[in-house]
């Protein structure tokens, strides 16, 4: 989490997030950041926010990590936290 106190980002359940998760992927990659999301799906079973995003390198000062139920709220969650890291993803 981050300087918000352990509180989770409001996420847009509307966004179409999960539409372009290879392109935001894509363009960490070209930021020199590496990045993934995956799905565990122990996690799943146990009904736990099941999917992760992990980033690092690039511009980002720290290891970065977002979790969520759905791809979406992850990679929402994530867009927040980059964005406060200062890497501004243009999606």
């Amino acid at each position: 989490m981050t300087a918000n106190r352990g509180r989770w980002p409001k996420i847009d359940p509307d966004s179409g997030i999960e539409d372009a998760v290879l392109p935001i992927l894509e363009w960490l990659g070209e930021q020199g950041v590496g990045a993934m999301i995956r799905v565990d799906a122990e996690r799943v079973r146990d009904q736990k926010p099941a999917w992760t995003f992990a980033a690092g390198g690039g511009p980002l000062s720290h290891p970065l990590r977002a979790d969520g139920a759905t791809a979406q709220e992850c990679l929402s969650r994530a867009l927040v936290y980059l964005r406060e890291a200062g890497v501004d993803v243009p999606f």
